[in-house]
């Protein structure tokens, strides 16, 4: 918004005003006083409603002014800049993948907006950013695959792997897309494949294994690994897990958020809204950890501090040195919902109750991970797997009346 304002010396009328990025002052010889002030005023409303409708003509408004030789100047830089842009519509990968990415960033969840915002910054606004959308070509996105797989990453092999190769040639093949759409040329991301995926390697633990693992961890961490073993949640899902999603009445636990960062979220996909049956020890485990923290925290499982758990923290602290110490493989934690569908489906349980059980939308991934652990018979009720925790407990049970008999 411009101003109308007096010079100290003279006492004479100004207007100060911003047009086309800069900022201009036209004298007058008008007196300060309340009526030349509302003239100007009127003058310079005039002024900003014809910039508004980018229908300023300033040699109209200031025929007379020594700013115009200063417009002129730059008139005359900004009309070759436009000849120059002129020579190829189609703007340069970087200012088109920004735009892409802020257009495109209200539909993700935030986890989303980070990994896609990586891989733009980090690999390929780097590669890509200084051509023209219209000038890549299918090699140039070849070679930068290739490039791309030689990269240093922090599987077994050394480099990147497939998944996150993927990950990456996703992102461009959705950018080229959109460019070659709204720019009407043909996108070069033609015929070009995912890269295969290893097939998943699960291994899950024993129902003994798992026993054993309650019954020597820690304490203040018992229920915690109890409810990881017997439900399946994924990481992030036990660790966002708040007791306003705790129905001791149902005996359900309500997967409605995940822990990502620190922050909960929405759970990763809609499938993964549930509700998960409290199981044997599943619920006692919960009613003895809400004896501990259901007045401390919002969280089911946190600090002492009340804050959600730290999963890199506890599985360096408690976790690998427990199973080292059990003599067991050393496994990722993410093993525990691996434990748990293979003992829902050992059970004799049906493998679209289980797959609704861990989140998954169907079946597919469910026979492609566990198939080998799929009985004939099958269930679709959890009394299955209910049972076989019921007679683990009871031959635990007699084991240790046998034990206080001797």
């Amino acid at each position: 918004m411009g101003k109308v304002r007096a010079r100290k010396e003279s006492k004479k009328l100004f207007i100060d005003f911003r047009y086309d990025g800069q900022r201009f002052r036209e004298q007058t010889l008008l007196d300060d006083n309340a009526k030349n002030r509302k003239q100007l005023e009127q003058l310079l409303q005039r002024m900003e409603a014809k910039m508004l409708l980018s229908e300023f003509n300033y040699a109209e408004f200031f025929p007379n002014s020594s700013n115009l030789q200063k417009l002129k100047a730059d008139q005359l830089i900004n009309t070759a800049e436009l000849q120059n842009a002129s020579n190829s519509d189609i703007p340069l990968f970087n200012d088109f993948a920004t735009q892409w990415f802020e257009e495109s960033k209200i539909q993700w969840r935030a986890s989303h907006v980070r990994n896609v915002s990586s891989i733009l910054d980090s690999s390929l606004k780097p590669a890509f950013g200084k051509k023209s959308m219209g000038e890549i070509s299918k090699a140039d996105i070849m070679a930068f695959r290739a490039k791309l797989s030689k990269r240093k990453g922090r599987g077994a092999t050394g480099v990147v792997s497939p998944k996150t190769i993927n990950s990456h040639m996703t992102i461009l093949r959705m950018v080229l897309g959109e460019a070659a759409e709204r720019f009407e040329f043909e996108t070069p991301y033609k015929n070009i494949k995912p890269l295969k995926l290893q097939k998943t390697h699960i291994e899950p633990f024993s129902l003994q294994e798992v026993q054993r693992i309650i019954d020597n961890i820690r304490p203040d961490y018992r229920n915690y690994y109890t409810v990881r073993f017997f439900t399946g949640m994924r990481t992030g899902e036990v660790d966002g897990l708040k007791w306003k999603n705790v129905d001791f009445a149902k005996r359900e636990i309500l997967v409605r958020e995940t822990l990502i960062n620190g922050e909960t979220e929405y759970t990763k996909t809609d499938g993964s809204q549930r509700e998960i049956p409290m199981f044997g020890q599943v619920y006692d485990a919960l009613k003895t950890q809400y004896a501990a923290t259901g007045q401390k925290s919002a969280y089911v499982f946190c600090n002492q501090m009340g804050q959600p758990l730290d999963h890199n923290n506890v599985t360096k602290r408690v976790w690998y040195p427990l199973l080292k110490a059990l003599g067991l493989t050393k496994r990722r934690p993410y093993q525990t919902r691996h434990t748990a569908a293979t003992l829902f489906l050992a059970s004799g349980e049906n493998p679209e109750w289980v797959a609704r059980m861990l989140g998954h939308s169907s079946t597919e991934m469910l026979f492609k991970v566990y198939s080998r652990y799929v009985p004939n018979a099958t269930r679709m009720d959890g009394s299955a797997f209910e049972r076989l925790l019921g007679n683990t407990s009871s031959a635990k049970s007699q084991k240790e009346r046998r034990h206080e008999t001797v």
